[in-house]
């Protein structure tokens, strides 16, 4: 059971403003241009960062959209994992890798599983994140051994034709 103060409406209000501020400042925009293209009024958004109103979801989707950051996957982070979270990936690729990962993956378990879709169990969930996570480090791992054998390659063959 969760602590009823981590979903206390003042406790949201303040993570989802503290997101916001930091997205916003690592965009290097001025709030003013943040604000038009979120389509926000500059004093809204003021209240907004200041945790003094609360953001409505199209609201924060679109300040995060206007800070140019990966907004679903900030937010989801926010939502699932706190604000800490989702500000240590600001501006990251792993960030815009979850925004793609969390839209395809519903999909892909659809097609993957078929009818047996219902059969899949909550408890399988945190062994079923790591086995992921492992796949997705070999799969980093194996692109960088490519890579690096390419680039010797490479350079291998630039410097027998310099001869």
């Amino acid at each position: 059971m969760t602590d009823e103060t981590e979903y206390s409406e003042e406790r949201i209000r303040l993570g989802l403003a503290r997101l916001l501020t930091a997205a916003v400042d690592a965009s290097g925009r001025a709030k003013c241009d943040v604000a038009a293209d979120a389509r926000l009024h500059k004093d809204a958004l003021r209240r907004v960062l200041q945790g003094e109103r609360s953001a409505t979801v199209g609201e924060a989707l679109r300040v995060l959209e206007a800070s140019r950051v990966a907004p679903r996957a900030h937010l989801l982070l926010f939502l699932v994992c706190g604000e800490d979270q989702a500000i240590d990936w600001l501006q990251s690729d792993l960030a815009e890798f979850l925004e793609e990962f969390s839209a395809e993956f519903p999909q892909a378990l659809q097609r993957s599983l078929g009818d047996n879709v219902g059969d899949v169990k909550s408890r399988w969930a945190k062994g079923t994140a790591n086995r992921v996570a492992r796949m997705l480090a070999d799969h980093v791992a194996e692109l960088e051994r490519k890579d690096e054998f390419l680039g010797n390659f490479f350079s291998g063959e630039r410097e027998s034709s310099n001869v």
